[in-house]
């Protein structure tokens, strides 16, 4: 029997077999993709990922629903995920806290988070014989699909804003797909994706749209369930006999992400979820969810404590999260409900200080990966952590992705005259 069996409707809870629907519920409600967890646990141990030899998400691939393509060995699809969890003491110590970890997902092929659902969605569209892969996006998300595809052979149409920044067209075209430049928002580019996949039977990649984004995303949950699996054993062990000792009621990890349409968030959750199914995860995370002030529809709603997602103008120069109407929504909302979470604002001073200060410490993150240092900054300021806990921020992106925003974080250069003489006039 497959682990895919399904799917089940995040609203109404009416479930599908895996052949009777492809994006969402006929209510109007996202999709979660459901799997056999009964058969997996049967079947695989934690200890069966941890010793695989696989660098990047498909080493959980008994907990995705796909196969992974032989055309992409060794290209970058096979290269997504696998991204690094480093410490930050200094960040740390500056901010009053015991630890402090970063998951760097500018490491991967295209540099930002979205290559995760990328590489699983192009996977899916393999299976299915699609001819053609689209997806509107702000850069990031198509991107990751330009990449992706490429690898393996996949032809792409991307519907970006005119307004998109260069470096990231520059990848799309790049990579070889068709790109179209739209006179208007994010969300127009999503309606108008939505209407030409209908029209020329395109397979839509959209985020919040096609239930397989998720299962791409979830797959860093994992690899930081695993990363917190190998930090408990450490800490644990008896340096004389080796002998593990379990921490009773240590503060759970703290979790940081920064949240545009809520696709990455949600993602997170449900790998979180998936594991806690599993009988596999111990403690569930808190989940903070961080958004731009000029764009906080989702955070609007969880402190209406609510679902109701009512859209905004989003202004802010964090492109990568500025959204009117957030197509998942409501199960970010969920994200940091169900695991004792919140909602944190920012402004976009504070995200252009936290790019400054991320820098500091060797991390070069676009607006949107700094937003999540931001929220933290600020939850820290007005003590919404847990005395203790671990915390964990998630660098969504390179800050190669948008030069120009990263420009106006630090002061400019000075020039000056070839000489000693003016070296030391500056000194």
């Amino acid at each position: 029997m497959s682990k895919f069996i399904g799917y089940t409707c995040t609203l109404c809870k009416k479930e599908y077999m895996p052949g009777q629907v492809t994006y969402t519920c006929s209510c109007g409600g996202n999709l979660d993709v459901t799997l056999d967890f009964e058969a997996i646990k049967k079947k695989y141990q934690p200890e069966d990922f941890m010793c695989r030899d696989d660098a990047g998400l498909w080493r959980y691939l008994p907990l995705i629903p796909v196969s992974f393509p032989k055309s992409g060995e060794r290209t970058p699809l096979g290269l997504a995920g696998g991204t690094p969890v480093i410490s930050l003491p200094r960040l740390a110590a500056k901010l009053g806290l015991e630890q402090l970890w970063l998951k760097d997902e500018s490491r991967n092929p295209t540099a930002s988070f979205k290559d995760r659902a990328s590489a699983v969605v192009v996977a899916r569209a393999q299976e299915i014989a699609a001819a053609v892969v689209v997806t509107a996006s702000t850069g990031n998300a198509g991107a990751a699909l330009a990449g992706m595809a490429a690898a393996v052979g996949q032809k792409a149409i991307i519907f970006a804003p005119k307004t998109a920044p260069p470096a990231k067209v520059a990848q799309l075209l790049v990579f070889g797909a068709k790109v179209l430049l739209v006179d208007g928002s994010y969300d127009d580019a999503f309606d108008l994706t939505v209407q030409a996949a209908d029209e020329f039977g395109w397979y839509c990649r959209n985020t919040g749209y096609n239930p397989f984004t998720l299962e791409g995303k979830k797959t860093a949950a994992f690899e930081i369930w695993e990363f917190m699996q190998y930090q408990r054993r450490t800490a644990s062990r008896k340096p004389a006999t080796g002998e593990l000792t379990i921490p009773i009621n240590k503060p759970r990890l703290t979790i940081f992400v920064s949240v545009g349409d809520g696709n990455i968030i949600s993602g997170i959750h449900k790998g979180f979820k998936e594991l806690q199914a599993l009988g596999w995860l111990e403690q569930m995370p808190r989940i903070i969810g961080v958004q731009a002030e000029g764009s906080a529809a989702i955070a609007n709603a969880f402190n209406a404590e609510n679902e109701m997602i009512v859209p905004v103008n989003a202004v802010t120069l964090a492109d990568s999260i500025s959204v009117d109407l957030p197509r998942d929504g409501v199960r970010a909302v969920r994200a940091a409900k169900e695991t004792g979470g919140r909602y944190v604002t920012v402004s976009d001073a504070e995200i252009l200080e936290a790019i400054a200060e991320l820098g500091s410490v060797g991390v070069f993150a676009e607006p949107a990966g700094a937003t999540a240092y931001a929220g933290l900054k600020v939850a820290q300021v007005n003590g919404w952590l847990e005395p203790g806990a671990p915390v964990l921020v998630v660098n969504t992106g390179s800050g190669l992705k948008d030069v120009r925003a990263a420009m106006q974080a630090v002061p400019a250069a000075p020039i000056i005259e070839p000489t000693l003489a003016a070296i030391k006039k500056l000194l």
